[in-house]
């Protein structure tokens, strides 16, 4: 089993992020934002694409993260903008729970 965990990265446990939150987590050089979308995690990078905004401080609704600084939109299952001003869609990671914690695969 040692050779199947080489690739994750334990981010946190499952409960430590509620239904339509988010946990900025750091690990390393990484700045993570782990959102919970009806019970689904996803896994972005935390830094806006446009500005200094975190988006685990966003504002979720449903799928769609909207950054605390400018106001721009990101779909949080696949990282593309949804509303302006962003144009650089955020960096999502493969996420997957095992024993109700969340890891991403690198």
């Amino acid at each position: 089993m040692s050779g199947s965990m080489s690739g994750k990265i334990e981010l946190c446990s499952a409960g430590e992020v509620a239904p339509g939150a988010a946990l900025k987590v750091e690990h390393g050089d990484l700045t993570l934002a782990v959102f919970n979308v009806d019970g689904e995690f996803h896994v972005t990078d935390d830094a806006c694409t446009h500005g200094p905004g975190s988006l685990s401080e966003g504002y979720i609704e449903g799928d769609v993260v909207e950054c605390n600084f400018h106001n721009g939109q990101f779909n949080i299952k696949t990282g593309e903008v949804v509303a302006p001003p962003c144009m650089i869609p955020i960096k999502t990671y493969r996420t997957v729970v095992e024993d109700e914690k969340v890891f991403i695969v690198l």
